[in-house]
Formats: C-alpha cells, structure tokens, sequence
C-alpha cells in the first residue's frame, strides 16, 4: 500500500535493454536492475532524512490507503455473506429465526395453509 498513490520517473540509458513483458514497462537487465534500485535506495533515503516533512506525507498517504484496503475487504465480505444469505432463502412457507444457536431454535411444522399463517403470527422470531 506504500506506492498507491506514488510515480516514480527514472531515466537510464541503457545500450541494449531488455524489457518484460508486452507492455515494455519494466526493466529485464538484472545488472541494470541492481544499480538502477541501489542508487534509487540511497539517494532517496538521503533526500527523505533531509526533508521529513515529505516521508511524513507518504508514510501518511499509506496507512490512508492501508485503511481503505481493509475498508474495502469488509465491505466485500460483508456482501458474499449477505449474497450466501440471500442465495439460501427460504421458501415463501417457511419462516426463519433471528438465533444462529441450533441449541436454541426451534421448529414447528404444521398442516395446512391456515394453520401455517396462524403459527407465523404467533411465534417467537427470535428462535422460532
């Protein structure tokens, strides 16, 4: 999460690269590659030692985008759960309870139409 957010623009000037990939954005020359994250790392480090203000920022702008990622798993899990939910309704005869305890549920079965609609009234729908 720390580089959503973030572009780097690096210029090197290579005499035969190697790209990966059909896109071409990414640098394939590993002897190219070293140098190329070894000079980034130190120089970016000395410029984040002489201006805190700006890691401040980007440490800040990370955890934000941390805790949208999390946001959004809940939320995603949150609707595949009610998805299953809704997925496994019941038939319009049948009436579920509020409890998930088996321990404490209960259920009746009844003849008829009639009977059915008195006992839906009457039942207790926390575990009935």
């Amino acid at each position: 999460h720390v580089r959503e957010g973030m572009t780097c623009v690096i210029s090197v000037k290579v005499p035969s690269p190697e790209f990966e990939g059909q896109t071409k954005t990414r640098l394939g020359n590993p002897e190219v590659r070293r140098i190329v994250e070894q000079s980034v790392q130190e120089n970016l480090t000395e410029y984040l030692e002489l201006h805190p203000d700006v890691l401040d920022s980007i440490l800040s702008k990370s955890l934000n985008a941390l805790k949208a990622a999390l946001a959004a798993k809940r939320a995603r899990e949150l609707v595949r759960t009610k998805s299953v939910l809704k997925s496994s309704s019941l038939p319009g005869k049948l009436a579920d309870c509020a409890s998930t305890n088996p321990e404490e549920s209960e259920i009746f079965i009844v003849e008829g139409d009639s009977a059915g609609g008195s006992a839906k009234q009457g039942r207790d729908r926390r575990f009935q």
